[in-house]
């Protein structure tokens, strides 16, 4: 495969990380809505709104990659148990600190429009990862934690 080839295939790939990190936020804003307390129902209604938007959008530049949209999971294991509503702001600010990660990954991986997309999107997911946290990161997304932003261990040379 050529280098150009390369680059669509891991443009693809990371296309479709996005999608499966979109849908694994959709069904984690359905368990922060049924625990998240009165005061701050509109804001997880309103996240949980955007990450739908992105996974739709993720859908069509998958089909337009000419790939097959990784489908959603029917049930995906929390990090953590969410009992109260302490819990899923918590939750909350988790599903954005990886959604974040996936668009930095999306970031590298693309170029134009799309990357301008996907930095919009981790920054998205950045600013509510903070409302939702009180915390912040100095680079959302990238290797804080000693690994790549999706969790895979960053390549040594």
């Amino acid at each position: 495969m050529n280098r150009a080839g390369e680059a669509k295939d891991g443009e693809l790939r990371a296309l479709q990380a996005a999608l499966a990190a979109e849908h694994a936020a959709v069904y984690g804003y359905g368990v922060v809505g049924g625990r998240i307390g009165k005061e701050r129902r509109t804001e997880a209604r309103t996240a949980y709104d955007a990450h739908r938007a992105r996974r739709d959008a993720l859908v069509r530049a998958v089909k337009d990659a000419g790939g097959a949209p990784v489908a959603a999971a029917a049930g995906y294991a929390l990090p953590f148990p969410v009992p109260d509503a302490a819990a899923a702001v918590r939750l909350a600010a988790e599903l954005e600190d990886r959604v974040a990660g996936v668009y930095a990954d999306l970031v590298r991986a693309s170029t134009g429009e799309r990357r301008r997309g996907a930095a919009g999107a981790m920054r998205e997911a950045a600013v509510r990862s903070v409302r939702w946290s009180g915390e912040s990161v100095a680079f959302p997304g990238l290797a804080e934690r000693g690994g790549t932003a999706s969790g895979t261990p960053a390549p040594t040379a």
